[in-house]
């Protein structure tokens, strides 16, 4: 049996009773270390379970071989921090489970779409992954997803990327694999250079086929329809469910130099006309006059 069980989002002690009793009985305990990270270490874990746990990087994850042919003569615990659920590479590994014959429980917790939807969010919202840049490819799709949710007063919730021992130019020359958490600043960092490219291809669109330049042109019309970035509210997220979380609602020009801490981050594009019971909520999170002000014109918009 496979029993994918979800671990919560901070402390050894979140998971839940059953969770716990699963881990306990199992023969072999994995930890899936590349979809996210837990708040404290590995050890604390095996301390509070009772059990070795093995760490599960990304080829042994999405393979599955390791741990599905644990699984067909023993009970294995795969342990996924926040909801096992919350991620497609997990859905994976359980329909591959059951391609094998090998017969499979999911144990639920909370995740970080649950926890957010407990900071008195009103509106729908779709998530978009905000990936790394490098010097061969710079991703800006995420931008046009935000933007669609922007023109139907959606909030969106940019879950931002983690490379957990993918290598790198940097990390192939020193020899060892580089743990790389994108914070809400580098997100935001690369919201603005992709803004600012827009202003700089209007210039430009006069130089294209009609065709491409009518496309271009009304790419660049979406995107100025979001607010400048020091009028664009947005909320940084850090270690949500842990002891030291931190949130802020500020500008996106501000998000860009400030300083949350260790991850795991994440970034809230509210929808540009919030429901006045949100913009009180987010109040709280605003650390200076002109935060609380942006929060306060947000729904004065409606």
């Amino acid at each position: 049996m496979l029993y994918l069980i979800g671990i919560g989002l901070s402390d050894p002690e979140d998971v839940t009773v059953r969770g716990l009793e699963l881990i306990r009985s199992s023969a072999r305990v994995f930890l899936d270390a590349y979809t996210s990270i837990l708040s404290v270490g590995k050890d604390r874990l095996e301390e509070f379970y009772g059990r070795p746990v093995e760490l599960a990087d990304r080829d042994l994850v999405e393979q599955g071989d390791v741990i599905l042919a644990a699984a067909q003569s023993a009970d294995v615990s795969f342990l996924v921090v926040g909801d096992p659920l919350g991620a497609t590479t997990h859905a994976d590994l359980a329909m591959r489970a059951r391609q094998r014959g090998v017969a499979y429980r999911v144990v639920h917790n909370a995740s970080y779409h649950r926890r957010r939807l407990l900071r008195a969010v009103v509106h729908l919202r779709r998530d978009r992954l905000v990936p790394f840049w490098d010097a061969v490819s710079r991703p800006s799709s995420f931008l046009d997803k935000l933007l669609g949710n922007w023109e139907r007063n959606l909030h969106t919730l940019c879950l931002l990327d983690i490379r957990v021992r993918e290598p790198t130019m940097e990390s192939l020359l020193r020899g060892r694999p580089e743990f790389r958490f994108m914070s809400c600043s580098v997100a935001a960092e690369q919201l603005l250079a992709l803004l600012a490219e827009a202003s700089a291809a209007e210039d430009n669109a006069d130089l294209l086929a009609d065709s491409d330049a009518a496309e271009l042109r009304n790419r660049l019309n979406r995107r100025k329809q979001l607010s400048p970035p020091e009028r664009l509210l947005t909320v940084g997220l850090a270690r949500l469910g842990s002891p030291d979380e931190r949130i802020a609602a500020c500008s996106l020009a501000d998000i860009a130099s400030r300083d949350l801490g260790p991850p795991l981050h994440s970034l809230v594009v509210p929808a540009p006309r919030l429901h006045p019971v949100e913009a009180e909520f987010l109040r709280q999170f605003a650390d200076t006059e002109a935060d609380a002000a942006l929060v306060d014109a947000s729904a004065a918009e409606r």
